[in-house]
């Protein structure tokens, strides 16, 4: 990004305009030479900029940051992580559609798919992920039009098969829409294995520091939106005085026809402010990373070996039946988050959470400092006895997001706590 900076007195331009970091351009408008300018933007909002309320200089410096991150053509932020979710689905689907998600998703995603969905008229079909192929094709129906997933569940850390989700999904000439929120592209691009569009709650391991809330999609250019299933991009679009998104975007048709109608209508756009600290966390994402699957690492390993634990669940433990499906896909780590089971249930998970002390015990994950919370109590809370099942929640289940402080200091305060109990 670039800035015209001149000295005011002189009127001398500096050759060098390029900052060092990306600027805060704080601005809810911008202005324009002519009103013929200005028509022409409204025609075709590509063109320029209109208005903060869904593009801002700062935040789409940002955008192609997250999109050459992931190998897309094109990215879009997003005010959360469940904005992007929610925007994924209905840039593609309407009143009267149907999509197939997995089962082991982050709890508030699933109230939005069977409920808050449900309310729209679109239907939320929900599939075990690690059901045969022939059992994910038949809950397909003629207005099915989506497939959506995680590559690392949250919190079940169950894997997804993001190459068969891929097949089956593009067999029946529909998107997969894959939330890459855990590995980050850093341990696994999701665009590299067939899936068409990437979701992203930034609040978590990219911005990493719990200081913003915020999402973003993602858009792979590879799906075939002319396919004859989605005459939303391919009719006129009343709105845009009849414009078409796949003749005039071409390959950008999807990112493009979710700024110019969703976010124009929802305005759940970030702040320029907000943006520039998501850019702070991913100039440090990569080393982040690997600090934190090389201490979950340790962590994991101490938890399956400790007496008081009925399981543990972290994929890159050999004992997971997801450790061949994530040194496929994760060959360089599965994230700092761990779940486990404690033995003793609900009321001993609590009790060993409350006699944490470096642990910060928290609605949130992938911070740098560790933090805990118990899922059937707070992200899953709403979810029926049946749901927590599907979603591989346990009463007994502890989330675990191993920060970045010394092991050793993260090991002790796990072995307190184990003593309390």
């Amino acid at each position: 990004m670039k800035i015209e900076t001149k000295c005011l007195h002189s009127g001398y331009t500096p050759k060098n305009t390029e900052p060092r970091v990306v600027p805060i351009v704080q601005s809810t408008t911008y202005v324009y030479d002519s009103t013929d300018e200005v028509a022409a933007v409204f025609d075709d909002p590509t063109k320029s900029l209109i208005y903060s309320r869904f593009e801002n200089p700062t935040v789409m410096a940002v955008e192609n940051k997250i999109a050459d991150l992931e190998g897309g053509i094109g990215a879009m932020c997003t005010s959360s992580g469940q904005a992007a979710s929610l925007c994924s689905i209905l840039n593609i689907l309407q009143a009267g559609d149907s999509f197939i998600s997995a089962t082991t998703i982050y709890g508030g995603t699933i109230n939005l798919f069977a409920y808050t969905f449900k309310k729209l008229g679109i239907e939320c079909i929900f599939v075990d992920p690690d059901a045969s192929e022939e059992e994910i094709r038949a809950a397909f129906k003629p207005n099915t039009k989506a497939v959506f997933g995680e590559t690392l569940a949250n919190p079940a850390l169950t894997v997804l098969d993001i190459e068969k989700f891929a097949r089956i999904a593009h067999e029946n000439d529909v998107p997969l829409i894959i939330d890459n929120t855990f590995p980050t592209p850093v341990l696994c691009r999701p665009i590299e294995y067939g899936a068409d569009i990437v979701i992203h709650s930034t609040t978590k391991y990219m911005d990493g520091h719990a200081v913003q809330v915020g999402g973003v999609i993602v858009d792979s250019g590879n799906f075939n939106w002319a396919n004859g299933k989605f005459p939303e991009f391919t009719e006129p679009d009343e709105s845009y005085h009849g414009l078409v998104y796949t003749e005039a975007y071409g390959k950008a048709a999807y990112i493009v026809k979710a700024r110019m109608q969703l976010m124009r209508d929802f305005g759940c756009y970030p702040s320029a402010q907000s943006a520039f600290y998501l850019n702070l966390g991913l100039e440090t994402l990569a080393v982040r990373m690997e600090r934190y699957c090389k201490n979950a690492q340790t962590v994991a390993e101490f938890l399956e070996s400790n007496e008081k634990v009925e399981s543990v669940n972290y994929p890159n433990l050999p004992s997971s039946p997801y450790h061949e499906l994530a040194n496929k896909y994760l060959p360089d780590g599965t994230s700092g988050v761990i779940s486990f089971v404690i033995k003793g249930g609900r009321d001993t998970a609590i009790k060993f959470m409350d006699s944490l002390s470096l642990a910060s015990n928290e609605v949130h994950v992938a911070d740098i400092r560790t933090c805990v919370l118990h899922p059937a109590s707070a992200t899953h809370r709403q979810l029926t006895d049946e749901q927590l099942v599907a979603a591989g929640i346990n009463g007994g289940l502890i989330r675990l997001s191993v920060g970045l402080e010394n092991v050793e200091d993260i090991l002790d305060d796990l072995k307190k706590a184990f003593a309390a109990i």
